[in-house]
């Protein structure tokens, strides 16, 4: 059971729903005891491929656990990711659990002593705040030690967030490593994200390998009965906490990767006389980013909100009731950007509610930015105190606010905001120091991101590649661009978007920027970023809210010096880029409560959202790849949309295209993108245009459609096609991804850390 006591109320009703929904026979399990630190042995059992019952009194049903699993491994965007048993972690009814993870682990291992055969494999293991989150790190250390890898580790095992596992794993030519965080998703779910030797996230073929590995250890197991799975000791020499500590646990090498680029000159934050405010959501960002802004002797610059590290996200974003009203406890996960309504129908962000900033911010004076980070220290929100009566400006440009007090309100700006500011800073930086012209320079982005990101980066003559949501596809384009610097260092870069157009970057060009809506961005550096062994990179393979917090302080600065707060900057901006969408909404769509504690509830409840978020997908995707079989044209498919949304206007789409996991729409004035969720049983829905009431009226009918086929849509799409363009469109995201692949193979290199 976890050890931890209850620090709240509301956590308290958490374990005692878990509690009392766990029935007797898992709350007895004892397969496995890691509280044991000598050497052991677990035994997977053919029972425990079953179902429990009377009969079968050891099943774990680890088979139909094992068939979610690799369903989820072909599809994910941030590691294969769900809720957990939080007090019970060896329960393997919950997607994620601790056979699930030494089986995935043992796995991975596998695979990698199959690649490596005959060498010394290292690789990283990590984690935020989570709850298990120690016993599934030890877990892993242990297994991989079992099979002879070496697994550095911080020092006595503390947290550090995941840009800095990524970075170490490039940076130190690891063979990569295991994270354990569910970035900004609800407290009770977590993951292992995988990460490769380029420190990003697998794709779906790296993940496929081991995903087969299990298949494998299945097999023996039902044909021999039993599967012996060693376990090291806790003080195994292969698991290796001193070289984290001699290295401050990457500290000093990541801060001199700042001062190469987005760091290069702090005296702006260094003369600052007013503060900046950072929310440590769930602790862990205080850890290591007080001793990076240490490093940058900018640590005096910054007041800190909740810097003890707290798996109950102490409390932000739970609640009493559902959104219906419901007496219940519902998590809304520590996304601040998050907006929910009330059962009046009044629109409110949750997840800023719960942070009461009516009191904790109460002697912070106006202009105060707030930077809020999640819980694994990847993604940012930024806000700014602003004054009572600035509203009308604030709703001419789609700037959301919420009321402090009677004077003062807090602008809270969507990542699609923030980020448009913090690059065009960035822009103007290297153009008064005279180095913007070294280099051709683009950006990645996602689809779902803002179009007016596209336009602004049109005005500065900056390359755009589109690719689909998540950030591994963004450090995919990365590995494309270098192979091709690498190979012909004096030839023009071509690169694919995901909407199949060829995109020229120019001669030995340089990354501006890589983000997305959601909140996790990275910019590049002058200098290509060299490994210990000397592979080189355009930028790192993760997103940092650590380096997005050193531009807005610098941005922060300047806007000091000149009087201005953010919401007049990003007006700038409009203005100066003629930039005509300057609006973007994103709807999220959830088909059931994720908080629910009964898992034979919450598995029922997401398989009848899965069929919801399906039946909506199919009714987009299905017309998009008809138009790219040639099956349909848009003037077809206008009538059918036109049809089906009569309170909708299609007559200026210009195209519908599939852009690798959602379905994008192209207006003359607008997009509309939307996306199901590869993992779960929710639709997003994006847009962005010139007309906040257009693009939101569009986002929230299209996204939640029940997707039921009309007359028109079966005359145009047959039943067979449409049952097959799921797999049809996985095939072209897969030739998009692998389409001038960067596959060159890692070669372990001499260790002299």
């Amino acid at each position: 059971m976890y050890k931890k006591q209850p620090g709240c109320e509301l956590e308290k009703e958490l374990f005692k729903n878990v509690f009392e929904k766990t029935p007797d026979y898992i709350k007895n399990l004892d397969l496995m005891n890691f509280d044991n630190e000598g050497e052991f042995m677990f035994t997977l059992k053919k029972e425990h491929l079953y179902p429990h019952s009377d009969e079968n009194p050891e099943g774990l049903n680890l088979l139909e656990w094992f068939a979610n699993y690799s369903k989820e491994a072909k599809v994910s965007t941030a590691g294969i990711r769900g809720p957990q048993n939080i007090l019970y972690p060896q329960d393997t009814r919950f997607p994620i659990n601790l056979v699930g993870i030494v089986l995935a682990t043992l796995a991975k291992a596998l695979v990698a002593r199959e690649k490596y055969e005959g060498k010394q494999v290292v690789k990283l293991a990590g984690s935020e705040v989570r709850y298990n989150s120690d016993l599934y790190l030890d877990a892993i250390a242990r297994i991989q030690a079992a099979q002879g890898i070496k697994t550095l580790t911080p020092k006595e095992r503390k947290t550090i967030p995941i840009w800095l596992a990524s970075f170490l794993a490039f940076k130190l030519d690891l063979v990569g490593g295991e994270y354990i965080t569910s970035s900004h998703g609800i407290s009770v779910k977590t993951a292992t994200k995988d990460l490769n030797s380029q420190g990003s996230q697998y794709l779906p073929e790296e993940s496929l390998e081991f995903v087969d590995k299990i298949q494998e250890i299945f097999d023996i197991t039902e044909s021999e009965g039993s599967y012996e799975i060693r376990i090291s000791a806790k003080n195994d020499p292969l698991i290796d906490d001193s070289v984290m500590a001699k290295l401050n646990d990457g500290v000093d090498l990541y801060v001199e990767y700042l001062k190469s680029g987005v760091a290069q000159n702090l005296d702006s934050v260094k003369k600052m006389k007013s503060k900046l405010f950072i929310e440590s959501v769930g602790g862990c960002a205080y850890r290591t980013l007080s001793r990076v802004l240490e490093k940058l002797e900018i640590q005096d610059k910054y007041i800190w909100n909740n810097t003890e590290e707290d798996p109950f996200f102490h409390s932000i974003g739970k609640y009493d009731t559902d959104p219906k009203g419901n007496k219940v406890f519902y998590d809304y996960s520590v996304d601040a950007t998050v907006v929910a309504k009330r059962p009046n129908g009044e629109r409110f962000f949750p997840v800023i509610e719960s942070l009461h900033y009516d009191k904790v911010l109460a002697d912070c004076p106006l202009g105060t930015i707030v930077l809020i980070t999640d819980p694994d220290h990847d993604r940012l929100t930024v806000c700014q105190i602003e004054a009572i009566g600035n509203e009308p400006a604030l709703d001419e440009y789609g700037i959301s606010y919420i009321k402090l007090d009677e004077s003062r309100i807090l602008t809270i700006y969507s990542a699609n905001q923030a980020f448009l500011m913090l690059m065009n800073y960035r822009v103007k930086q290297l153009k008064a120091h005279g180095t913007f012209k070294n280099h051709p320079r683009f950006m990645i982005k996602t689809t779902a991101s803002a179009l007016s990101w596209d336009e602004w980066a049109k005005t500065h003559k900056i390359k755009v590649v589109n690719v689909p949501v998540g950030f591994k596809e963004i450090a995919n384009i990365m590995k494309k661009v270098e192979l091709q610097i690498k190979n012909n260092p004096e030839k023009e870069v071509i690169v694919d978007d995901v909407f199949g157009n060829a995109i020229n970057l120019g001669i030995q060009p340089r990354l501006i920027f890589g983000g997305e809506e959601s909140g996790g961005m990275i910019m590049g550096s002058e200098d290509l970023i060299e490994s210990l062994a000397g592979r080189k990179a355009i930028a790192m393979r993760e997103k940092s809210a650590t380096e997005a917090i050193i531009v807005a302080s610098s941005l922060a600065a300047q806007l000091e010096e000149e009087n201005k707060t953010l919401s007049e900057y990003l007006t700038e901006i409009f203005e100066e880029n003629r930039i005509i969408a300057k609006f973007d909404v994103r709807e999220d769509i959830s088909y059931y409560n994720e908080s629910e504690p009964d898992i034979e509830k919450l598995k029922l409840a997401k398989v009848e959202g899965e069929k919801q978020r399906t039946k909506n997908d199919l009714f987009y995707l299905s017309l998009a790849i008809a138009i790219r079989e040639g099956i349909a044209d848009v003037e077809a498919v206008k009538k059918v949309l036109n049809n089906a949304f009569a309170e909708l206007d299609f007559d200026n789409l210009k195209s519908v295209k599939f852009v690798g996991d959602g379905t994008y729409l192209e207006f003359s004035d607008k997009y509309v993108e939307i996306r199901p969720s590869g993992t779960d049983a929710k639709t997003k829905a994006y847009a962005g245009g010139e007309d906040l009431e257009v693009i939101e009226k569009f986002s929230r009918v299209l996204g939640n459609y029940s997707g039921e086929r009309t007359e028109l849509h079966k005359e145009l799409i047959s039943n067979e096609f449409y049952e097959n363009s799921k797999e049809t469109a996985l095939n072209y995201y897969l030739q998009f991804v692998e389409k001038d692949a960067n596959n060159e193979e890692f070669v372990i290199p001499e260790y002299s850390f």
